[in-house]
């Protein structure tokens, strides 16, 4: 190893052919500096692609790129941080697709669609692997479902399989759904949340789903856009509403008043994530060029000022992503733009 392997750089650049939106770190252990990106051009043809960050070279390149009809509203590797499983991403679109990641052929292992009128489907805005049992998936539909879909993986001649089946659906909100979570709470398997355009978030449990508990609402009744659980203490959740420049963060044992607002963002809000190792970090990036990681710790005192700011994003910053494998950094995507930061 030279001398310099010691001295890594701070931030690593790929340009992408196309604007970016979604992305996702992969957890595999023996994949350390990769990533799904998935392109956000205004058509049907739309691309993901692996890149993977060569530690030699200091160089990301690309690993294999498809073909995904609509632009991805997410993009999610298989949370297998010991890498017992098949090497899985999903994505959402217009259904939810389980790819078998391959260098340099992906190839599509399923799509997941639960619509009986096969005419016409309800895009999905997001989705959810969860993290304790990687054979659930949540999504969350513009048509005010939440879908929770059972995969299985098998193993007929030879060849691993993955296939999946609806195992419930419910009536999450009054309106469109835009984001869904699970949590950690209660062994991590059965609670989840979600939020939506009518302003509501919203907590499941699937041994209970007759009813939910509403923990927040937008006085305003605006959309809310993102919802992200605290990664160590499932107590804490943060959301983001459409248009707005705050981040807000609640306690689900005290719901329907925001433990903290952070508010130092001087345009909207697109992307929110907890620290992976730390229940006191989040970090927080929008259209205003900036990614922020604050400190929470002060709660309920208010929290006035972020302790990490990077200003150097060359566009609006529309996605943001702390690697659970890799703590010591964060990825962000702007423009045709994927940075990895090292915090």
């Amino acid at each position: 190893m030279s001398s310099t392997a010691g001295k890594r750089k701070e931030i690593y650049k790929y340009l992408a052919p196309w604007p970016l939106y979604s992305m996702n770190w992969s957890v595999r252990p023996d994949k350390r500096f990769r990533l799904a990106l998935g392109s956000f051009i205004e058509e049907y043809n739309n691309k993901v692609q692996i890149i993977s960050l060569d530690e030699d070279t200091s160089e990301f390149s690309a690993k294999s790129t498809f073909d995904h009809p609509y632009p991805t509203t997410k993009i999610m590797w298989i949370p297998d941080s010991k890498g017992i499983y098949p090497d899985l991403l999903a994505t959402s679109g217009d259904y939810l697709r389980v790819w078998r990641a391959g260098e340099p052929d992906t190839r599509l292992e399923c799509v997941l669609n639960n619509n009986k009128n096969s005419d016409f489907c309800a895009p999905l805005t997001s989705f959810d692997w969860n993290e304790v049992d990687p054979n659930l998936v949540g999504t969350s539909s513009i048509d005010t479902t939440c879908t929770i879909w059972g995969l299985e993986t098998g193993q007929p001649h030879a060849r691993v399989y993955v296939a999946g089946h609806v195992k419930t659906q419910l009536i999450a909100h009054d309106k469109e759904v835009y984001d869904i979570a699970f949590s950690r709470a209660g062994g991590g398997r059965d609670m989840f949340a979600s939020v939506g355009a009518d302003g509501s978030v919203r907590m499941f449990d699937l041994r209970h789903l007759e009813h939910s508990t509403i923990i927040y609402e937008d006085p305003a009744h605006t959309a809310l856009l993102r919802l992200a659980w605290n990664k160590q203490d499932p107590n804490y959740l943060a959301t983001v509403a459409m248009d707005s420049c705050e981040v807000i963060i609640l306690d689900v044992r005290v719901p329907c008043t925001p433990v903290a607002r952070l508010s130092n963002h001087r345009a909207c809000v697109n992307g929110i994530a907890w620290a992976p190792h730390s229940s006191c970090h989040i970090c927080t990036a929008g259209d205003d060029h900036q990614a922020l990681i604050w400190d929470i710790q002060q709660m309920p005192r208010a929290i006035e000022d972020p302790i990490l700011a990077y200003t150097a994003a060359e566009g609006e910053v529309n996605q943001i992503q702390w690697g659970a494998t890799q703590p010591d950094w964060i990825a962000i995507c702007y423009n045709k733009a994927c940075e990895i930061l090292r915090v």
